[in-house]
């Protein structure tokens, strides 16, 4: 009797009429063309069988629950399957109390009063939603919430707490259901707000509901469930706001709303596997009290490796960048966020200039050397090898000898997986600076040498993801290279802190690799970025493929064969093996290239590198 609301009362009764009416038409027809029919028989017909038995099958099978803005195709074919139950039955009643029945009378009748009722509820849900779209507020905020447990409740209380707030600037964000994948909440409600279906309706019910955000509010999600209904959000046009992780959420003094600490989805969320957890502690003591020079300081690793460190109570932290204007960026930032309790010093320099770099060295003597300074872009570097030569190769190797000279404890080159079995200039100069890395690591005494080695890092300057967003900022089309080339990706965060933890556990010649889980597809990548923008991929954002650009392959690998894999204490992050070097023959066709890259012979280079590094399979 609960749930026998005023709502289902009213569509009881005007199935009821339009039952009765339909029968009537029926009758009134079988009079006029069918003489051999009794007429009086039909009012016991509506009134006994009809109406009573046809409203029944209709409560006993769901049809007075639904939401009118639900209501969908299934919904109205089990609307007219329990008409026809309940029409069935109402044939076996009159032919059981009036020993005689009308088979065409009954298929002529389901067919008018199954036709009135449906055609009455489609009517009736176009003007529902007519009428509730012209009444809504234009600043209202519709939301749905993901989730019908506690977090969920806590956020509906805020909102509704944030209604009596003229300052609040939630003030305007309208709880209009919930989802939830457990049965037994269906069609239940959390302090007024009623869960309207499982997580495989989130996509009918934001367009029915006309959903214009979505939070998902299940801090405890597994990551499989994270990852799956978070995919399923990015197929609406919504924007989606995500709870933090159990463990990541506040509460105190300054954090007293949940709501407060959703932030807005993003791509990352997508990726498929939880955040890498790295050891701060050893981290933390790798830095502390340590000089830190970043090379590349400006770029998007770099600037997030000045951040890091930083944030470790370093004794100083120098920037080294050839471009003013990142530098600059970053410089000011860490101004603003730490002030003078960081010695911070920027210098304009290229790490090409060995006279420039070992003046920095002689004058400041760092202890700790990132290397992430390197031309990273794939398609720029076939077409100027020489100088992808020039600064990645051998500006490594400059600044590589001089941390070795100066007496660095440790260098940490930031690498790439485009260096293993490569098929581009880029990848195979980033190669061979593995090798001179791993050359210096098999000589040096003084200095510890370690690669690390990651793939694409989402935001960085040579990720696809800032050039997708700002093809969909500027209406597309978003081009991809191939319907089915893979990445493996990672965060900037994630990233930097490989680094840095690789550079704590280090002894020197690793090359430290992350497992990144399963590869993702670029296509579903920027079909996920363009929902996440409320748009809908290949109607309102074309995506175009452009074809395989010189160099690039539809996967990368993150280790070569000969270089297995050894367990760390984070049992994300592996050693490959070191490789042993002739130093030798590196040093001579280092020689060789160096003097070709300096004459500007692009041929010649490609030759010369393709003899440095035998898995090198040049694709242009």
């Amino acid at each position: 009797m609960k749930r026998l609301n005023i709502r289902k009362l009213i569509l009881a009764f005007s199935d009821a009429f339009f039952i009765a009416f339909g029968s009537l038409i029926t009758d009134w027809l079988f009079m006029k063309y069918a003489p051999y029919y009794h007429s009086e028989k039909i009012l016991l017909y509506i009134i006994a069988s009809d109406i009573v038995l046809c409203l029944l099958v209709q409560f006993a099978i769901g049809s007075y629950s639904k939401t009118w803005r639900l209501f969908g195709i299934k919904d109205y074919l089990t609307c007219a399957a329990g008409m026809f139950v309940g029409q069935l039955l109402s044939l076996l009643f009159f032919w059981i109390f009036q020993r005689s029945s009308s088979r065409l009378f009954f298929a002529v009748n389901f067919v008018i009063i199954t036709s009135l009722v449906l055609i009455f509820r489609a009517i009736f849900r176009r003007m529902f939603l007519f009428l509730t779209r012209a009444g809504r507020d234009d600043d209202t905020e519709r939301t749905l919430i993901i989730g019908a447990g506690r977090a969920a409740s806590m956020i509906i209380s805020e909102l509704k707490g944030a209604k009596y707030d003229e300052g609040n600037v939630l003030k305007n964000v309208e709880p209009i259901g919930l989802i939830d994948d457990d049965p037994g909440k269906i069609h239940t409600r959390i302090q007024g707000v009623k869960v309207l279906g499982t997580t495989r309706d989130i996509i009918s019910v934001a367009k029915s509901q006309e959903v214009d955000q979505i939070i998902f509010a299940i801090p405890s999600a597994s990551k499989e469930d994270r990852t799956r209904i978070l995919d399923i959000c990015a197929q609406t046009k919504c924007k989606i706001k995500v709870v933090p992780y159990l463990g990541n959420l506040l509460f105190d003094d300054e954090h007293t709303q949940l709501i407060s600490q959703a932030v807005d989805i993003k791509i990352e969320d997508l990726l498929g596997r939880d955040p890498i957890e790295f050891d701060q502690k050893g981290i933390e003591k790798f830095i502390t009290g340590k000089v830190c020079m970043i090379t590349g300081g400006g770029g998007s690793i770099g600037s997030e490796l000045v951040r890091q460190i930083a944030s470790y109570k370093p004794k100083q932290v120098i920037i080294v960048d050839i471009y003013e204007n990142n530098a600059y960026d970053v410089q000011q930032e860490v101004l603003m966020e730490y002030g003078d309790s960081v010695d911070l010093v920027t210098i304009i320099s290229s790490v090409r200039d060995y006279d420039k770099m070992e003046a920095l060295f002689k004058k400041y003597r760092p202890n700790l050397v990132f290397h992430a300074a390197a031309h990273k872009h794939v398609p720029l570097m076939e077409t100027v090898p020489e100088e992808a030569v020039k600064n990645n190769i051998f500006g490594t190797f400059n600044v590589a000898t001089l941390a070795e000279y100066y007496n660095a404890d440790k260098f940490v080159l930031i690498s790439t997986d485009k260096a293993v079995n490569p098929t581009n200039v880029m990848g195979c100069t980033k190669r061979v600076c593995e090798m001179i890395i791993q050359y210096k690591a098999q000589h040096s005494e003084t200095t510890e040498f370690v690669t690390t080695r990651f793939g694409n890092v989402l935001g960085s300057n040579g990720s696809v993801i800032p050039l997708f967003r700002r093809q969909i900022e500027s209406g597309g089309p978003v081009t991809v290279t191939h319907p089915d080339i893979i990445r493996y990706f990672m965060t900037i965060p994630e990233a930097v802190s490989l680094v840095l933890e690789a550079g704590a556990i280090a002894n020197g010649g690793e090359i430290f690799v992350l497992d990144m889980g399963e590869p993702v597809k670029i296509v579903t990548l920027a079909e996920n970025l363009i929902r996440m923008y409320g748009k809908v991929p290949y109607e309102e954002v074309e995506i175009k493929f452009t074809g395989l650009r010189p160099g690039e392959k539809l996967y990368e690998e993150l280790l070569m064969d000969e270089e297995g894999l050894k367990k760390t204490a984070n049992k994300k992050i592996f050693i490959g093996n070191q490789i042993d070097i002739d130093s030798e023959v590196l040093l001579k066709e280092l020689d060789e290239l160096h003097i070709l890259a300096d004459a500007n012979e692009s041929d010649k280079v490609v030759d010369k590198l393709a003899q440095l590094v035998p898995t090198f399979n040049h694709k242009s």
